[in-house]
């Protein structure tokens, strides 16, 4: 555990360092790449995480998917469940809100709760990953609550990350939950 949290401590601080205008340039490029990319393509409805904190940015990643016509969906964080709710997002600007650990997620009036089984692809956040997929969140457990789920149902799991957020190796505990790939600039 120490080892993660060291992990953590290290990348988390690289990527507040990290100039804005860099992170908005590499986040494009990401996106361009996730757009590019099979499970995207076929995706009727593809769920988001909500960047916060120096994270790849997804803003423009959500409103291009809503303005496609794909179906979007965006997590909803339950602090008392220790649970992430998935919810249909349809207007970006209007529906969201500050909620737990200062991460934008639907105003309750707007939550519109769907099934796992209706996602066809999640994409997800993490402080790191390494090559075999393995990923190393904030720390709450929350996302490897909610993935197993889908890994279960073999629906694929698409980390997005900075090339510096990439390591050779991570520490791994048993209920942590792999990403199919991870999609870098």
């Amino acid at each position: 555990m120490k080892e993660k949290q060291d992990i953590r401590l290290h990348l988390l601080e690289k990527l507040k360092e990290q100039k804005e205008e860099l992170r908005l340039k590499k986040s494009l490029l990401i996106k361009e790449k996730l757009f590019s990319q099979r499970e995207f393509l076929d995706a009727l409805t593809v769920m988001f995480y909500i960047s916060k904190n120096g994270e790849v940015d997804t803003t423009r990643m959500i409103q291009e998917t809503l303005k496609s016509g794909k179906r979007t969906v965006v997590p909803v964080t339950l602090v008392k469940e220790k649970k992430i709710i998935p919810s249909e997002l349809k207007d970006y600007a209007l529906e969201l809100d500050l909620g737990p650990y200062g991460i934008l997620q639907p105003k309750p009036e707007f939550v519109r709760e769907i099934r796992p089984e209706e996602i066809d692809l999640v994409l997800v956040p993490g402080v790191a990953f390494d090559q075999k997929g393995n990923r190393l969140g904030r720390g709450g457990g929350y996302f490897d609550r909610f993935l197993r789920i889908f890994r279960a149902m073999g629906k694929p799991l698409l980390g997005l990350a900075f090339d510096f957020q990439m390591l050779e190796k991570l520490p791994v505990l048993d209920h942590d939950i792999p990403v199919t790939r991870v999609i870098t600039a």
